[in-house]
């Protein structure tokens, strides 16, 4: 009797655990990439919240550092081991999908309650050429102009509303106040944004109607010795210029080497608690033609091949897309939500950061979707415009071979 009752408690504690791995086994994990500027910050609340609601979902958050995020997406996308989810960038967007490495989200779209919400803009900016939706709106990073209130105060400076306003007030800031520039330039890579507002704004192109490289054409060879100058004539930036990347123009403007420079809310609160109402904000000064400012976006993507994957990454990237959980995401990236229902949300110390950017909202353009424009902006731009800003190529030979960049 008691060798009966010692098999049936091993049947029922074996079948306990076959039971329980079974339903582990159910359990679907998302990889999902992603970058936060501030690396004491993550996702650890999302996700608990997330995988509350989704029991049968594991969320494997990776923060990839944004310097090889690109280049370490793509690498994983052409070993066939892409993550299930990722956080993307537009300009990405047409080499994933000439890769076949983005999954649509028409279907899942059609579907989605929180579609209505997401701000009409974003669709149209994220669509594809191709007509499909590949990315699903995350976060608004619009650039503006950063500007200390106080030195332009003291010297009696009016905020620029063109570009050649701008370059004299950043001459009157360097000529007038010691051991200060004008004007904080990133010359390294990621400074083509700042590149864009002056010499995108001034009849610059890429491609005409017809398609056409026009990168090199004498309007756009003009607004690019325009940028030149600023720092190679006028001088309104730092002699590190060449070489500096988000990390010094950020350091420049909070140790008080820079009077303006571009970036987004992201580095509002950071400059703030620096200089409190010393420092605002304003729109990039219009170009000879119009205004231009980088819609310098994150969205998110699925890159699953695996159905059920998929299925659970677009709960994952639907749920950071939904109003409440994305003013959660944006408190924590420090940028701005996509929701309409969270238009009304007060930032407090940095609503005027928030104003300068819906402000900079109907300018803000995206670039070209191309298949070569990532490698352009990751490589090429960052490498031609230091050269020409060290006098090495003369402004025309720059473009023409950032033109060719297209045409080979």
């Amino acid at each position: 009797m008691k060798k009966l009752t010692m098999l049936l408690i091993l049947a029922v504690v074996t079948g306990g655990l076959l039971f329980g791995a079974g339903a582990r086994e159910e359990v679907q994990t998302v990889e999902f990439w992603y970058h936060l500027d501030d690396p004491e910050q993550n996702l650890d609340e999302l996700i608990d919240l997330f995988e509350a609601e989704n029991p049968d979902i594991r969320i494997d958050a990776v923060h990839v550092p944004w310097g090889s995020f690109h280049d370490d997406l793509i690498t994983a996308v052409a070993a066939g081991n892409p993550p299930d989810a990722a956080q993307v960038k537009l300009w990405w967007q047409p080499q994933l999908v000439e890769m076949n490495a983005l999954q649509p989200l028409d279907g899942y779209l059609a579907d989605w309650d929180g579609y209505d919400d997401v701000l009409d803009d974003l669709w149209e900016l994220t669509m594809h050429s191709d007509g499909n939706q590949y990315y699903l709106p995350l976060q608004m990073v619009i650039l503006y102009m950063y500007y200390r209130v106080d030195v332009f105060d003291e010297l009696g400076l009016e905020i620029p509303e063109t570009k050649e306003a701008f370059l004299d007030v950043a001459r009157t800031i360097t000529e007038e106040k010691e051991n200060m520039y004008g004007f904080g330039i990133r010359g390294a890579r990621g400074g083509h944004d700042y590149w864009g507002s002056f010499v995108l704004s001034s009849g610059a192109e890429f491609f005409d109607d017809q398609g056409n490289v026009v990168l090199d054409s004498p309007e756009a060879v003009e607004a690019n010795q325009w940028y030149i100058d600023l720092y190679h004539e006028h001088q309104v930036s730092p002699p590190t210029t060449p070489a500096d990347g988000f990390v010094e123009v950020i350091d420049n403007m909070l140790t008080g080497r820079t009077a303006m420079t571009i970036h987004h809310i992201g580095s509002a609160q950071q400059m703030h608690n620096q200089f409190g109402e010393d420092i605002s904000a304003f729109p990039v000064p219009a170009g000879t033609v119009d205004r231009w400012t980088s819609f310098g976006d994150e969205q998110t993507a699925i890159l699953a091949r695996d159905q059920a994957t998929q299925d659970a990454a677009w709960k994952w990237i639907s749920f950071l897309a939904t109003a409440e959980y994305n003013q959660m995401w944006n408190d924590i990236s420090g940028q701005v939500s996509i929701n309409k229902s969270n238009e009304d949300v007060d930032y407090g110390d940095i609503n005027r950061f928030l104003e300068a950017t819906l402000d900079s909202t109907p300018f803000a353009q995206i670039l070209p979707p191309h298949p070569r424009i990532a490698e352009f902006v990751e490589s090429t731009w960052p490498a031609e415009m230091q050269r020409a800003f060290q006098g090495e190529i003369t402004s025309e030979q720059m473009m023409r071979n950032l033109a060719n960049h297209f045409r080979d």
